[in-house]
């Protein structure tokens, strides 16, 4: 029988890519995670890990494993929130939002859901959704507002995560261009367009966005800052130090003087949506599909 904690084991390794990380992470030895995985292979008759001078990979069963490992926790944390509901006499929804979205569309959904259940204690975690799934899926989360660019959504049908995707809206992503520039007046822009530009890249995942069209429109991208903070990256292009790309549903933080410029098809854009967990608690159920008919009746305003 597989061992609970090996899986736990692996699951770090896994997650950090090393055994050392991976021990520091569980507060023993990297000898006696290296035991644990050994004993975990003996059982199984098969390895779970590729090991190399770079780290360790995971082997199709040891990601066929991981996958198992995760389920498990999150139906065991999904037994314990229903536990921990069994006695509590407080009803809490628990929210992960990344800031634009949860800026710019919570509030309005919100309104509803507190006045129509003043009995609801509403938690609210400001999160990218690299993080917020993963606390959807262990129960730590009840619902997320999340997004992704290009390709398929975070969540599929067919994977086993056990979570569910909803999509809310298309966010177009716009130019926002310095006092005075050359394409001030210009009705878009393609990426070719820009290739002598300097750019300020206000967000992490925006960069590589960015990047990529670059690379498509044949130019390398010179980058002045990369910033983790619109208002940052707004305030230097504002001080003439380069263009930068924003999502539509941040322009209201444009402040006045900067131009908007759209970006001619096929312009980047990303993709909005709600996700919530298939074990997801009964009690929570009902605060689930208000606040989602809120959030979908907010996105057609934006």
């Amino acid at each position: 029988m597989i061992d609970v904690h090996r899986l736990r084991i692996l699951s770090e390794v896994a997650r950090h890519g090393s055994f050392n990380k991976a021990a520091t992470a569980l507060l023993c030895t990297p000898s006696a995670v290296s035991q644990q995985i050994a004993a975990l292979e003996r059982t199984l008759g098969a390895d779970v890990v590729n090991r190399s001078t770079r780290g360790v990979e995971l082997t199709e069963p040891g990601r066929l494993l991981v996958e198992a490992a995760e389920a498990i926790a999150a139906e065991l944390q999904h037994v314990q929130q229903q536990i921990s509901e069994l006695s509590s006499t407080t009803a809490k929804l628990t929210i992960a939002t990344f800031t634009s979205g949860g800026r710019r569309l919570l509030p309005d959904a919100l309104t509803r859901l507190c006045a129509e259940h003043p009995e609801l204690e509403v938690a609210i975690l400001q999160c990218e959704p690299e993080e917020s799934l993963p606390l959807v899926r262990s129960g730590q989360a009840d619902i997320a507002l999340a997004y992704h660019f290009d390709g398929p959504p975070p969540v599929r049908p067919d994977d086993r995560s056990g979570l569910e995707w909803t999509a809310l809206m298309i966010d177009p992503m716009w130019l926002v261009l310095p006092p005075g520039h050359r394409f001030t007046a210009a009705p878009e822009l393609h990426f070719a367009d820009l290739a002598e530009e300097r750019w300020v890249l206000g967000c992490l995942k925006t960069a590589g966005y960015v990047r990529d069209h670059s690379a498509l429109a044949g130019f390398d991208l010179r980058v002045s800052c990369s910033a983790t903070d619109y208002f940052f990256a707004l305030s230097l292009v504002g001080a003439g130090v380069g263009i930068c790309m924003l999502p539509q549903m941040a322009l209201d933080q444009v402040p006045p003087g900067l131009s908007i410029v759209p970006l001619a098809h096929p312009s980047p854009f990303r993709h909005i949506g709600i996700v919530v967990s298939q074990r997801r608690s009964s009690a929570v159920q009902p605060y689930i599909d208000l606040l989602a008919a809120e959030l979908q009746s907010a996105a057609l305003h934006i």
